[in-house]
């Protein structure tokens, strides 16, 4: 296909054989599958993906691609011309369903919070990201890289590192590499009150990293409320557990519904 890529769309074509047959070979497409691919691009995903057999959705916003996939006439494949961040994944109704995409960099951070809308509805998701995103998802605590895009995404999935993609296997070539990573829906062992107060605390907090506790979340907790939780208030957010901001923004939470 001639169709060139768009910089107003973030695209970047990917187009190295070795790679495209790696991440079929770690999605492993079944006959059974519904699969859902944001951008299809010119199709190094898409063709292989229908090899399998699968019921393939692509949402595509490039109106020039949407055109010529919807020419195609492809069995088991349906293009929705679609801003991905509006996409409405219930109205499939063909639960659970598998997501994989090369995810536009420039918007990669809103369409994952999208997709944790529809965690219900998905079974796994593939995904290529900027290697420097992909490792902040799977950040442990206490790492540099841990902040508030892994803390939410952690609520709703459990993410790994599966392999990284050079610049070179695109066209055109980014200036950065990429990553693979799974993201799989996972319920935590933790109760989540307020999901809204839950990120408005983790949000606080990681406004100023590099201060304590106590002074990133000033705004929101008295010093009894990290003594209550069981938070050491000294502490850097950096080092904070999942389960111990759900533990602040539950008792915020029981706060402020206790008060007249």
């Amino acid at each position: 296909m001639g169709a060139r890529p768009r910089k107003r769309f973030g695209q970047n074509f990917l187009e190295d054989d070795a790679v495209i047959s790696e991440i079929i070979d770690v999605i492993d497409p079944q006959v059974d599958d519904t699969v859902v691919e944001i951008g299809p691009g010119r199709g190094a995903i898409t063709l292989p993906l229908l090899e399998s057999g699968c019921e393939l959705h692509a949402v595509e916003l490039d109106r020039d691609l949407v055109k010529f996939w919807q020419q195609k006439s492809l069995n088991h494949f349906t293009v929705h011309e679609c801003d991905a961040l509006k996409f409405d994944f219930s109205a499939l109704d063909r639960p659970p369903l598998r997501l994989v995409g090369n995810l536009p960099y420039n918007i990669s951070t809103p369409l994952l919070f999208h997709f944790m809308k529809y965690k219900s509805h998905f079974s796994d998701l593939h995904v290529m990201l900027q290697k420097e995103v992909a490792e902040r998802i799977c950040a442990n605590p206490g790492s540099k890289t841990y902040g508030r895009l892994g803390i939410m995404l952690a609520v709703s999935f459990k993410s790994e590192i599966l392999f990284d993609v050079p610049p070179e296997a695109f066209n055109p070539a980014p200036k950065v590499t990429s990553s693979i990573i799974r993201m799989e829906p996972c319920e935590p062992c933790f109760d989540i009150d307020d999901s809204e107060m839950f990120a408005k605390v983790v949000r606080q907090a990681f406004s100023m990293r590099r201060k304590t506790l106590r002074k990133s979340l000033q705004p929101l907790c008295a010093d009894e409320v990290f003594e209550i939780c069981g938070v050491d208030s000294s502490l850097r957010p950096e080092v904070l557990e999942v389960s111990q901001f759900a533990d602040l923004a539950n008792y915020l939470s029981a706060q402020a519904n206790s008060t007249p």
